[in-house]
């Protein structure tokens, strides 16, 4: 074998050795960062997960309260319109009462509907400044829904983002592993079949 002929198939030889090595480090170094990319998948995956369940419980909770005022309304409602109703019976009775004692206890007691009718329809100062006439109370179950629709609209951007971490993380597990299939048949070639197939 002459001195050239020995020259360019010890250059062969040691690419070839160089390539395998550079090959292996690239494989190695891509499976590295594909884990870690999946790990780093994995710890927004579980963080997208515990907010969408606590948007969904707060959703829940929110949906919960307002549920809780729109009854009371309807009770405190119910309670006025009651009232309203004596009221104006009382009056229509005031029409044919003669006695002047009569008159004056039932003028007194419609002045009471009255007052009460008015204390069901607006009490602001009541729960702590937040109200508990009719009206606080259908605001406050407004803002309570409001609350609730927010929660949800989190909660569903949430869950999309948890599908999209586990979907990105099955493509890149899907990835590597066929990565790694395609190195184990290279290896497989070059251990039974090393000319089998011809890359260079």
């Amino acid at each position: 074998m002459s001195h050239g002929t020995h020259a360019v198939q010890h250059e062969v030889e040691h690419r070839v050795e160089h390539d395998h090595g550079h090959h292996d480090n690239d494989t190695r170094s891509f499976n590295k960062k594909v884990a870690l990319l999946i790990s780093v998948l994995a710890l927004f995956l579980s963080l997208s997960e515990t907010l969408g369940k606590s948007a969904q419980t707060a959703a829940l909770n929110y949906q919960i309260e307002a549920s809780n005022l729109w009854n009371f309304f309807q009770a405190k409602n119910i309670r006025r319109t009651s009232t309203l109703i004596a009221s104006e019976q009382a009056k229509l009775d005031l029409l044919g009462a003669t006695d002047p004692a009569q008159k004056e206890a039932v003028r007194k007691q419609v002045d009471e509907w009255a007052k009460t009718a008015a204390r069901y329809r607006s009490e602001p100062e009541a729960a702590g400044g937040k109200g508990e006439g009719t009206v606080e109370l259908s605001r406050r179950a407004i803002e309570e829904q409001h609350h609730r629709d927010e929660a949800l609209a989190k909660y569903h951007h949430y869950e999309v983002a948890s599908a999209a971490f586990i979907t990105g993380a099955v493509v890149l597990s899907f990835l590597a592993g066929a990565l790694g299939l395609v190195g184990l048949a290279f290896t497989a070639i070059g251990l039974f079949a090393p000319h089998a197939v011809h890359l260079f």
